[in-house]
């Protein structure tokens, strides 16, 4: 799986390339390599308090305040990943272990020392049979449209309750469910001469994580199941996607829920244009995470246009939607995200990419209040 994941960025590094320091030792070659970012971003939030996981209310999008400023991660965490790839008896085999860190926290005296171990996995196959995955690393469902959403390299969403001791959003909850994390076993065919490909996966059940109540479902025996079939061609992809789990109520009078969801997306590039659109749908996605809202059933939508004025410089606009279909309690009155972002990009070198970004993110009630974020991001990230 080439190189697989020197983070999410590199899956979505048609916009940089990781330069991973690479030390050969008989069959085996181990490499290291990284990423680190920063951006200013400032905000400003007005309107109405909307309730549940509305990001561009005051109470997340500006940390309860009403204007707020940070210094701190974009979409992507500061990452060190390790691996190391073989070919052993036949088959290709590789162990990555990625760790990540955020920049910001609200202390100039305490220690900064949590760590987020997102991937440990090894996989094994051949150019015949496909590979095989085992261990910790990011779901299927969503892949697509974070791997290649603009902001991925920038901030989008520059929620402030987040950004301090985590990351930004891009489009998470305001365009797609989060791609997640799960212990899991995997496997991708081979790609055919006719570019279809396909991946499917069992992960490790979870329970719902709610942000602003307690948890309402746990996880038991059956596993989660996601798929995904791809075509490529030339500058062309398209995708269809699944994902499929039990949760069992913990809560007297609450039943049981069964989590689905279907994705569909296509991209295509045309000399120095790229369009990329992706909509998502089901019951119980969440906004963060798988469930966080309960059966509330939703829909995200995401649109995205991108221009390279030249090698080095890229100008994008970027649109997402996240909308509940009905007022459920899980909602707590949340119909619907929205972030608009306008994104301008530039390669100082193969490693560092500045970026500047501007935008808003609106949030609405089902009763009709509204509320509004404007933010501005900039900054910089390098890939070593």
């Amino acid at each position: 799986m080439k190189n697989v994941f020197l983070l999410t960025a590199l899956a979505a590094a048609s916009l940089q390339t990781a330069h991973a320091v690479d030390i050969k030792s008989g069959d085996w070659t181990v490499s290291v390599g990284g990423i680190v970012n920063a951006y200013y971003t400032a905000v400003s939030c007005s309107g109405d308090a909307v309730g549940g996981l509305a990001l561009g209310d005051r109470g997340l999008g500006c940390g309860g305040q009403g204007d707020r400023t940070t210094i701190g991660n974009g979409l992507l965490p500061n990452g060190l990943v390790t691996s190391a790839s073989s070919t052993q008896g036949g088959y290709d085999v590789k162990a990555l272990i990625g760790i990540y860190n955020s920049t910001a926290t609200d202390s100039a005296i305490g220690q900064n020392s949590v760590v987020d171990v997102r991937q440990a996995f090894f996989t094994f196959g051949t150019a015949q049979m496909g590979t095989i995955k085992l261990g910790r690393d990011y779901g299927i469902f969503g892949a697509n449209a974070i791997l290649s959403d603009m902001t991925l390299l920038g901030a989008g969403a520059p929620v402030q309750a987040t950004q301090r001791g985590r990351v930004a959003l891009g489009h998470i909850g305001a365009g797609y469910t989060y791609l997640g994390n799960y212990g899991q076993m995997t496997y991708s065919t081979p790609k055919s001469a006719s570019g279809i490909g396909f991946d499917l996966g069992l992960m490790s059940p979870v329970a719902d994580t709610p942000i602003l109540s307690g948890p309402a479902y746990t996880s038991k025996s059956s596993p989660q199941v996601q798929a995904q079939v791809t075509f490529t061609n030339d500058g062309f992809k398209a995708w269809l996607g699944a994902k499929s789990q039990k949760f069992t109520s913990v809560t007297p009078g609450v039943r049981d829920l069964t989590m689905t969801g279907f994705e569909a997306g296509g991209s295509l590039s045309a000399g120095a244009f790229n369009v990329l659109a992706n909509v998502q749908g089901g019951k119980a996605l969440g906004i963060l995470s798988d469930a966080d809202q309960g059966d509330s059933k939703s829909k995200n939508y995401l649109l995205q246009a991108t221009f390279k004025t030249s090698d080095k410089f890229k100008l994008g606009a970027s649109y997402g939607l996240s909308e509940n279909d009905d007022n459920t309690a899980g909602t707590g009155g949340l119909k619907s995200n929205a972030n608009l972002t306008l994104g301008a990009y530039y390669s100082l070198n193969s490693l560092i990419t500045l970026v500047g970004e501007v935008g808003q993110t609106r949030s609405k009630a089902f009763s009709g209040g509204a509320a509004r974020m404007n933010g501005v991001a900039l900054g910089g990230i390098i890939f070593f």
